[in-house]
């Protein structure tokens, strides 16, 4: 498949889907490497960047999918009628922060890192879709494990993990730290 052709079939492809859509799937159905669906993919962002389109493409882990600009969300807010969601409490925000970090883990470890009952943030947190149910860990009473989700890596404007600020620990200076810098993240997204 031609790089022009390629890019096309992309920006068809993920804006058909309207959310994330695996590099692997992509390979498959449109029989190319994964590095080609990747390079095509960020001339295609860079291309819609520098026309100041209103969509761009994001890289989130091995997914892409086609959004909005950010500058034009209030128009899309007001448009849409949609409502902003509601801003993250600072247990909400610390009991994200822990589990982004330190994940797969459960309520009960989040519990014991902050210290006080965390099931009404882990909740929100499931209801918000910025962590999700993977599983359960392999001891008496089978706790649940929760791990962040793809909505959280946009909320925070990451494309991976990896870009989460360095901690030593999740408590003291440090996971206060990360808190704020959370937060700042999470404000100026919103």
């Amino acid at each position: 498949m031609e790089p022009e052709e390629l890019e096309r079939a992309l920006e068809a492809i993920l804006f058909a889907a309207g959310e994330p859509v695996e590099l692997k799937r992509l390979s498959e159905a449109l029989c190319v490497d994964p590095a080609d669906i990747l390079e095509a993919a960020g001339k295609l962002a860079d291309d819609l960047a520098f026309e100041r389109r209103g969509v761009r493409i994001v890289r989130l882990e091995n997914a892409l999918q086609m959004c909005s600009g950010g500058e034009f969300a209030d128009l899309i807010t007001k448009t849409l009628e949609t409502r902003k969601p509601p801003k993250l409490s600072s247990s909400q925000l610390e009991a994200l922060t822990i589990i982004a970090y330190y994940q797969p883990v459960t309520k009960a470890y989040v519990e014991q890192l902050r210290g006080v009952d965390s099931a009404y943030s882990v909740g929100a947190l499931l209801n918000k879709k910025l962590i999700e149910e993977c599983g359960r860990l392999d001891v008496p009473g089978r706790p649940i494990l929760y791990r962040t989700t793809p909505d959280f890596l946009r909320t925070f404007g990451l494309q991976s993990l990896e870009e989460l600020p360095e901690i030593e620990s999740a408590g003291g200076v440090e996971g206060k730290q990360t808190q704020i810098t959370m937060e700042e993240q999470l404000e100026q997204t919103l």
